[in-house]
């Protein structure tokens, strides 16, 4: 079974959709014993840094979370998810989960590309390119697009960590790993087949990198 983290943060509801299209046991929960009891978790989620890591203290779930990745359960970040397994966030000024050494940092204010300003937040279809292959990527299309939306983006401290970029405006993480949690800024639930196989990928990985 699938569990995917209620922490009142949106977009639980996509991913559930996109799961049980995918013919994949899931639930919304909170509950200590299912999380303990899934084979996978998965951690999404959008709004405020602040306001998230103030409900998962709230609940005890970041304690629970710290838990279930040491314990080396397979874990999928996405999006807002992505960012608070980081220590920090400059979003709120906000300390996080720890997961992964790094920071999470806005983007630099008047971006320009073909002679225009990029708007913030980003908001549209971007590729990603790998720097390693990895299970969860498996079979993905090297021009494959995401759907994105986001002010705020991962900087882990350890370039080992970095699987993939993007570029908007500059070159920014948009995958990271650490071995048995993977996480991405874009949303696979909303980026039609490419999402849904790195879905698929990740509700089939083992949460080491081996293929």
């Amino acid at each position: 079974m699938i569990a995917i983290i209620d922490y009142q943060a949106g977009n639980l509801t996509s991913v559930f959709r996109a799961l049980s299209f995918l013919k994949q046991d899931c639930q919304i929960t909170r509950d200590y014993k299912v999380l303990c009891s899934a084979s996978h978790i998965i951690f999404p989620g959008v709004g405020a840094a602040g306001e998230a890591m103030s409900n998962l203290r709230q609940t005890g779930l970041d304690k629970i979370i710290f838990q279930l990745v040491q314990e080396g359960k397979p874990v999928l970040g996405i999006c807002l998810g992505t960012q608070i397994i980081f220590d920090y966030s400059e979003e709120n000024d906000t300390p996080c989960l720890g997961i992964i050494p790094g920071k999470v940092i806005h983007f630099p204010e008047n971006m320009i590309c073909d002679e225009r300003k990029l708007k913030i937040p980003h908001m549209g279809w971007n590729s990603v390119s790998l720097r390693r292959s990895h299970p969860v990527f498996r079979g993905i299309p090297g021009q494959a697009e995401f759907y994105f939306v986001h002010s705020f983006f991962p900087m882990p401290e350890r370039e080992e960590n970095i699987l993939g970029q993007t570029r908007y405006g500059i070159e920014f993480p948009s995958a990271v790993v650490a071995d048995n949690v993977i996480a991405v800024q874009f949303h696979p639930e909303k980026s039609g087949k490419p999402g849904l196989a790195i879905l698929e990928n990740f509700c089939r990985w083992k949460g080491t990198d081996a293929e």
